[in-house]
């Protein structure tokens, strides 16, 4: 008896052993179970990191990529901001700018055309806050014309906050007055030319000018009546013709004898008008620079013609003195969008688009008007191709690369000579 009680002790105690084995044999596994998904973790986290990094790696490889100039044996480097050791102060050019361009000033050149009686000198008045119509003011320049189409030059200097500019109006009293209005545009276009042509002579003179006085017409801003009907055959041709030359902004003067349906309608129809006819009024679509200028630009022409009414007399309006003009049912508002299109061109003209369209005249219009000229005075330099031209310039020695040498569209005019013909 007392040996197989021994023998069913040593039984259970072998078994109890086992047990314990087995127990620390699965928690031995757990252990190394956990372990193992912490490595895996580990490395899944390592792996992500890794292809963040290569990402970053990659995307500033495609920088650099299209920032690197074609040539192999150029020394450009792409650095960001995050590389500096410290402020380089590249930023302090646009002060640079700015106080160099508040010391000298500006230009800035205007047209009115239009009927007489439609508010031409009233509407500039209101546009600077300023008496710069010829009314109260003496003329500068004053070409005499048959029919009595007259062109009246008015330069003020207008300062506000340490910023000066030169403004230029150009008024044309005469213009459609007559029965016979045919070819009443020709002394406005040849006085556009006229300027194109004093600015082209003193640019290609040898011994120029620092700054080259600039009396181009930047900007016309031409008056439709308002019939509420359409537009008249005198306004399509005068426009048609001078869109090529100059920036048209086309307004509907004195909009406060219509109706919102009215002006509405006369916009619209308007619009369709110049389509119809090809006629590319400032902003030009062509001439939209990216995605942005595109955007804000269609807003802008979907509302010319600006229907504007000026006012150069101040008065009392709840508390707060306005431009406008007073009736026996109200005060019209020139600055409220709700009574006129007054307030969305002065922005156009002054506060949003003033450089752009400085910028088109001399890129766009004044160069066109250089190139015929230099290619008209200079006619036996437009049968060689600009590859002919360099080819010859290097066999001779080296590319001049003064002013004026040699132009992009491969005319090298002679300055003498140029001088001398025109």
């Amino acid at each position: 008896m007392e040996e197989s009680e021994e023998k069913e002790r040593g039984i259970m105690g072998e078994e109890q052993d086992d047990g314990g084995k087995n127990l620390g044999h699965e928690k031995i596994q757990t252990f190394e179970s956990e372990e193992n998904c912490m490595e895996e973790c580990t490395e899944e986290e390592e792996k992500e990191k890794g292809m963040e990094t290569g990402k970053d790696a990659e995307l500033e490889a495609e920088v650099k990529a299209e920032l690197r100039p074609s040539d192999s044996d150029s020394q450009t480097s792409f650095i960001r901001g995050s590389d500096l050791f410290g402020y380089v102060g590249i930023e302090d050019v646009l002060d640079q700018m700015r106080r160099k361009t508040m010391k000298a000033g500006f230009e800035f050149n205007i047209m009115v055309v239009g009927q007489s009686g439609l508010g031409k000198s009233t509407l500039v008045n209101t546009l600077f806050k300023s008496k710069v119509s010829r009314k109260s003011c003496s003329s500068n320049y004053e070409e005499k014309i048959t029919k009595t189409v007259k062109l009246h030059s008015i330069s003020h200097v207008i300062e506000e906050k340490g910023v000066k500019m030169k403004l230029t109006v150009i008024d044309t009293p005469g213009f459609g007055d007559q029965i016979n209005n045919e070819n009443c545009w020709q002394p406005i276009m040849k006085f556009i030319n006229d300027q194109y042509e004093a600015y082209l002579q003193e640019e290609i003179n040898i011994n120029r000018k620092k700054r080259i006085p600039d009396s181009r017409v930047h900007c016309c801003i031409y008056f439709i009546p308002p019939t509420g009907h359409c537009l008249r055959p005198l306004d399509v041709e005068f426009m048609s013709r001078l869109s090529k030359v100059v920036n048209i902004v086309p307004v509907i003067a004195k909009a406060d004898t219509l109706t919102l349906e009215e002006r509405d309608s006369f916009k619209q129809t308007i619009r369709e008008e110049l389509r119809a006819n090809g006629i590319d009024v400032y902003p030009q679509k062509e001439f939209d620079e990216d995605a942005e200028d595109r955007m804000i630009n269609d807003k802008i022409r979907e509302m010319i013609p600006f229907a504007v009414v000026g006012s150069d007399q101040e008065y009392q309006v709840n508390g707060k003195r306005i431009l406008g003009r007073k009736t026996k049912w109200g005060t019209i508002e020139v600055e409220n969008i709700a009574h006129c299109e007054f307030a969305y061109l002065r922005d156009l003209l002054i506060r949003t688009h003033m450089q752009n369209i400085k910028d088109i005249t001399g890129s766009i219009h004044y160069e066109t008007y250089r190139v015929r000229r230099l290619n008209e005075s200079n006619p036996h330099l437009i049968s060689q191709p600009p590859n002919h031209l360099d080819a010859q310039s290097k066999a001779n020695g080296q590319l001049e690369e003064q002013p004026g040498a040699l132009q992009a569209n491969g005319v090298a005019p002679q300055h003498a000579a140029l001088s001398h013909e025109m």
